[in-house]
């Protein structure tokens, strides 16, 4: 398949591609929208910026469309028929930017209710005729609870960045969402990794055996991305930070650490050089994490500093760059940092600051590497 106009989509939805330049899909959208848009059950694995927003919010977009088309539109407020789980509010911001792009020729209307805004916005947010949600579980919970929202009417429930969202301690909050659907709804799940949890949450969660896809980016790192390993002697982390950043100072960069206690050490030690970065994490006031997010979107900072909060989700095209200051603990969490740069065939860069506890997981990394060759 080399074009989307080769698939049975709408074309109010092939227009608005191509007037968005959007003309080819891609593997995990090649792979995924004909069982999609048949109505079948799936769980896609695929790497970082390989387009898998875009393989879920085209065939909910021409289900629904075609619905309404039939003569079966949304009658009564606060009963979506597409409902879409993210971890966390920026995702679904996101989220709710791609179906908006999507939607001036289709005319569908799509709501968010997301944590970090106000209960009565969500409240008001979800109380007119609409046919898709997008929702944090905390705010989705508070909905269902306060009978503003029924789920009655859900033809497809889309668990997005489904490794962060389906955690052990979610799962009775996933099965109670899911047993508000109808039971023939059409179950979806994206995710970057495959961890053990998630294949335990498949199985808890779908009926019957949905229809797998793992593209081959997934088992790899992307081959557009370059590592480089800088060894830190001594403990002068600083140091060796220090020489990368004076080295390229106008490269568009994210640093991740581990704990709030790093990313504290690491604020204090770049006010102290004098160097600007904006930072990003789960104990910051949510406006201002978002008005940090936006300069560093914008370019008007180069350095995002930011747990692995900031690892999941986030679609920022100028991420140049990519200094892993204290590597993660597992090769799933790597993923989804260094995934954060090399998006959609751009290049990119992974600095890694390493010591010899580190050994162990750039063993594991040396060997994903060597898989895209």
């Amino acid at each position: 398949m080399t074009s989307f106009s080769q698939l049975p989509l709408l074309e109010t939805l092939v227009a608005s591609l191509a007037e968005q330049g959007i003309k080819t899909p891609t593997e995990v959208q090649v792979e995924t929208l004909k069982p999609l848009l048949e109505g079948r059950s799936l769980v896609g694995v695929s790497e970082t910026g390989s387009g898998k927003t875009l393989a879920y919010v085209l065939p909910l977009l021409h289900q629904l469309k075609t619905l309404e088309l039939k003569g079966s539109a949304v009658s009564s407020g606060g009963r979506p028929r597409g409902l879409v789980l993210v971890p966390a509010r920026e995702l679904g911001e996101q989220v709710g930017r791609v179906f908006k792009s999507l939607t001036h020729g289709t005319r569908l209307r799509v709501r968010t209710a997301l944590g970090g805004s106000k209960k009565q916005i969500a409240r008001q947010s979800v109380a007119g005729n609409f046919e898709i949600l997008v929702a944090t579980p905390g705010r989705l919970t508070h909905l269902l609870e306060g009978g503003e929202l029924r789920l009655d009417d859900i033809r497809t429930l889309v668990f997005d960045e489904a490794d962060s969202l389906l955690d052990p301690g979610f799962l009775p909050v996933a099965r109670r969402i899911l047993g508000d659907c109808p039971r023939q709804v059409q179950l979806v799940m994206f995710s970057a990794t495959l961890p053990p949890s998630l294949e335990k949450a498949v199985g808890a969660l779908f009926d019957a055996s949905p229809v797998r896809v793992r593209t081959q980016g997934s088992e790899r790192l992307v081959p557009t991305l370059t590592t480089q390993n800088v060894e830190v002697i001594k403990g002068r982390r600083f140091d060796v930070l220090r020489e990368v950043l004076t080295a390229t100072p106008m490269v568009s960069s994210i640093l991740f650490v581990n704990t709030r206690e790093q990313c504290d050490a690491i604020a204090e030690w770049l006010f102290e050089e004098d160097i600007r970065y904006v930072g990003y994490r789960g104990q910051m006031d949510r406006q201002e994490r978002r008005d940090n997010l936006a300069r560093f979107r914008e370019g008007t900072v180069k350095l995002l500093l930011t747990t692995d909060l900031g690892s999941r989700g986030l679609d920022i095209a100028r991420v140049e760059r990519v200094i892993n200051v204290h590597l993660p603990r597992d090769l799933d969490n790597y993923l989804h940092r260094v995934g954060r740069t090399a998006r959609a065939g751009r290049e990119g860069l992974v600095v890694n600051l390493v010591t010899q506890r580190d050994q162990a997981l750039l063993a594991k990394i040396k060997k994903r590497a060597l898989k895209g060759r």
